[in-house]
């Protein structure tokens, strides 16, 4: 493990390598503990480097076992391993030259899950962002590509399967119980890209016909026995396949496309050439063990990592400063994929939830970053929001601002330009500039500054001169490391809605630029005036949400009502309703504080309500519809102080004046809502599910007992149902003997899957209030509980932490405590997961000072560890910082 060494990166000091490295020939002899890497690289000297530079290559925890310069040893004068480097010197000054490299590792013991690891009697790799290093030493950065030929020997009884990125070229018996596999990749790749596989595994197989007409093979591995349930996998996949052959015009490149799927794994899944490398929870799904959400999931990743063929692997990053340059655009990929496979509205719904809920918090806090970081201590902590769904939406308001048609000429132009490069952000602005000849330098600034833009907007309408004037004004809030910020180039979506809920006709616009319904706001401030305005229009203002911005727009609740009923973006007809909801829920918490009757707006329920028993809306916009905003939405709206007690008390009440004033729609809803026949995984059915389920919610909340949803639980024919009706019963009845029964009946049910068991610890780890902590730490010691994967230890104390304001912010500081010690635990093992948790704590600011200040002890406590990986020592650094 890396341990601190305080070094930080900047984007500024950035510099090609020496050495080119033209080729790799790897070969591995795998063993459990003693695996022998031998690794013949072949450099020459760049042209105008000096010919005494040294090779320096990158090197983590590696025993070298031999150094070859030309298969000649090297003196050991010529040579220094250091911890983290291999120095070369005297190598030759003008023509290519052989370095071979043998290194021993232990696969067995590397819980770390990076660079080469054994789980489960299987052989994997994880390389991104810098595993390569832990396999041998290497240049092991995004911009050094080169073509890798790779020979695998491991005993052919424990590991028939022998697997590399690129294309099979044969393999046979050794005579000794050993058997071999070459692999050859005819595409230059960065060596985090690289991946191997070896075990034994069961198979699912399939073609795919590319537009040109080859035939694609195409493989999932998981263990033997659950074949049957990667069957949805491989039907994403080939949708994947035609989908970005038919939007973006990009074809498959080599003769196979392989999908392993392992239990123990730091992330969703890795993009590796030709071999994607998941974990099992986005391959593994049947009725019984997986709900909506988790096809959803799987249909969703199983794209985006196909997408990362050409955005990421055919193009890749110059360095790691460009990390959005493949992960967000691949993300706005796979957003737009899963929006024309499901529910356009519903999924972009979902995408904004995910983003207030995650990025704009990371945004306002400790830890905040731009899009395009400009300096880092360890590159693992900034998988971020900000780098997957920021930079998604940077790319969003790219084709915003451009159109489809010219979005698709700087997309094709991006393609074209750069395949089989190393690229930067500014080569992809570029191509848009020079399509649409734009100046995108002020746009650009969404890379480079940190910090949600916060948007004041207010209206007057002139009847005499049938004008609307609207007033706009722009701050970026100062960040850690930005104090002073420019005004960025925010296009907003907007709709002038009349009486009747037609839209305006507007005959004149000036002091913006406005093409189509997109207004440009540019300057600090602006003001844009509208004419032909015959009668007062209600402004709908950033639909779709057009730019990722916080909104103070003080509208009347009837305006936000009219925009509910009547806008013909779905998008703005929710957020209406979400707009509806918060000031009722901030009142609500303010009256739970102060220990008085919670009131609920009549104009709110109407709302909630009509949107419920419209007919004409699809169930599943209808379930987002009614689902209030969360507690941390309400904790980010307070803004400071937050008490999460009182917004827990505070919604609950909401919670129940909605579903007693609905009480009669909700019964008819679940009722009609009801799915007939076998389960399928559709949209459609999978909408009807989840607002039969969310009236069902709400049915409970009205009758304040558990035998609706004990009911529900026993009737269950399928995940969805069974998950969401035991949720209910856990979180409105933790003490009842029902719910005790039914979590025991779950448990029993499915102790022999991992997958569903890692829902049991969730549901339990999120049941609000004081005694979820003794609840979390009683699981702890499960037999089912497994402190050594990462699925499980997220399921357990990563949703207690992330996902439980009540029981993980209780008010005499226990759970921050308990994270602490959880935290100073898992890091030795695994720093990656322990960085990734603590990153729970990025708001602790924004609380009422007395949990604030048990919040700062936990993570001075954590600080002050004698030994932290470079991991969490930055993150916790970075929060008591800020």
């Amino acid at each position: 493990m890396r341990t601190d060494t305080g070094a930080i990166i900047h984007l500024e000091d950035y510099r090609p390598t020496d050495f080119v490295l033209e080729r790799v020939d790897l070969t591995f002899e795998l063993d459990p503990t003693e695996t022998k890497v031998e690794a013949r690289l072949i450099f020459h000297r760049r042209e105008g480097v000096s010919a005494d530079a040294p090779l320096i290559l990158d090197g983590d925890e590696l025993k070298m076992t031999g150094l070859l310069l030309d298969q000649v040893e090297i003196p050991a004068a010529n040579y220094d391993a250091a911890d983290d480097t291999l120095t070369i010197r005297g190598l030759p000054a003008t023509v290519p030259f052989e370095v071979t490299i043998t290194t021993e590792i232990n696969p067995e013991a590397n819980t770390t899950l990076m660079g080469l690891y054994r789980t489960n009697n299987v052989y994997c790799t994880q390389c991104e962002a810098e595993g390569f290093r832990r396999i041998t030493y290497f240049p092991d950065r995004p911009d050094v590509l080169a073509v890798y030929t790779v020979n695998i020997i491991a005993d052919k009884a424990t590991a028939p399967l022998l697997l590399s990125n690129g294309n099979h070229l044969g393999g046979a018996g050794m005579g000794d119980g050993r058997h071999f596999a070459a692999w050859f990749d005819p595409h230059p790749k960065p060596s985090y890209l690289f991946a191997l596989v070896a075990g034994d595994l069961g198979v699912v197989e399939d073609t795919f016909t590319t537009m040109s007409g080859r035939e694609v093979t195409l493989k999932i591995y998981v263990e033997h026995g659950k074949e049957p349930r990667a069957s949805y996998a491989m039907d994403a996949l080939k949708r994947s396949m035609k989908w970005d052959e038919e939007r973006f015009g990009r074809e498959y490149d080599l003769d196979i496309f392989m999908i392993v799927a392992v239990s123990d794994f730091n992330m969703g899944a890795m993009e590796n050439k030709g071999l994607n490398v998941f974990n099992d929870k986005y391959v593994l799904a049947d009725p019984e063990t997986a709900t909506d959400a988790d096809y959803a999931n799987i249909e969703a990743i199983i794209a985006h990592e196909y997408f990362h063929n050409w955005t990421g692997n055919r193009i890749t990053c110059r360095d790691w400063f460009q990390l959005c340059l493949k992960e967000g655009l691949t993300v706005y990929r796979d957003h737009e994929f899963s929006a024309d496979q499901r529910s356009r509205t519903v999924k972009r719904i979902a995408e904004v939830r995910h983003l207030k809920a995650e990025q704009f918090p990371e945004d306002a806090g400790p830890l905040a970053h731009p899009v395009r970081p400009t300096k880092f201590r360890e590159i693992n902590n900034f998988y971020t929001t900000t780098v997957y769904e920021k930079g998604s939406e940077v790319t969003r308001m790219i084709a915003t601002l451009l159109g489809a048609d010219l979005f698709k000429q700087g997309m094709d132009l991006y393609f074209d330009r750069h395949d089989g490069q190393a690229v930067t952000i500014e080569d992809f602005v570029a191509c848009f500039a020079e399509v649409s000849k734009r100046d995108l330098t002020q746009f650009s600034l969404w890379y480079h500054q940190a910090g949600t833009p916060l948007v004041s907007a207010s209206t007057a309408y002139d009847a005499a001169k049938q004008t609307l004037t609207l007033s706009l004004e722009q701050m970026v809030p100062p960040t850690p490391g930005q104090s002073a910020k420019e005004p960025m180039y925010i296009p907003l979506r907007i709709g002038l809605l009349l009486e009747d809920g037609s839209e305006a006709n507007v005959t004149s616009v000036t002091g913006a630029e406005m093409t189509g319904d997109v207004l440009h706001l540019i300057e600090r401030n602006q003001t844009v005036v509208f004419g032909g305005i015959t009668s007062r229009p209600v402004l709908s203002l950033n639909r779709g949400f057009s730019t990722p911005i916080n909104l103070h727009f003080e509208q009347t609740a009837s305006d936000r009502a009219h925009i509910a009923k009547h806008e013909s973006d779905l998008f703005a007809r929710w957020q209406a309703l979400n707009d509806l909801a918060l000031p009722n829920l901030v009142a609500a918490t303010a009256s739970a504080k102060a220990d008085e009757p919670v009131q609920c707006d009549a104009a709110l329920i109407d709302a909630l309500l009509a949107a419920a028993a419209d007919g004409d809306l699809e169930p599943a916009f209808r379930a987002q519809a009614l689902a209030l905003p969360s507690e941390a939405d309400i904790a980010r709206e307070i803004g400071g102080n937050n008490d999460p007690d009182a917004i827990h008390v505070g919604r609950q009440q909401i919670m129940v004046a909605i579903a007693t004033a609905g009480q009669a729609i909700f019964e008819k809803l679940a009722d009609e809502m009801i799915v007939s026949g076998p389960f399928s995984p559709d949209a459609a059915s999978a909408g009807r599910r989840a607002l039969r389920n969310t009236a069902l919610s709400y049915l409970v909340y009205a009758e304040n007992e558990p035998t609706r949803a004990v009911a529900a639980f026993k009737s269950a024919n399928n995940m969805t149902d069974l998950s969401q009706a035991l949720t209910i019963l856990a979180h409105r009845f933790p003490d009842a003997a029902e719910t005790a029964d039914a979590l025991a009946a779950f448990k029993a049910r499915f102790a022999g899957n991992a997958l569903v068991i890692d829902k049991w610890f969730t549901i339990q780890a999120t049941i609000p209030g004081e005694a979820a902590l003794a609840r979390v730490k009683v699981l702890m010691a499960d037999p089912l509980f497994n402190g050594s994967n990462p699925n499980r230890v997220r399921a357990l104390v990563g949703t207690f932490a992330f996902s439980n304001p009540t029981g993980f912010n209780r008010a005499d500081g226990e759970g921050y405590r308990f994270l602490a010690r959880q935290i100073l635990d898992i890091d030795p093992r695994n720093p990656q997961l322990a960085a990734r948790i603590l990153t729970s704590m990025r708001s602790w600011r924004s609380l009422e000072s007395g949990r604030a200040d048990h919040a700062r002890n936990a993570l001075r406590e954590i600080a002050a560890a004698a030994k932290l990986s470079a991991d969490v020592s930055d993150i916790v650094e970075r929060m008591l910082k800020g």
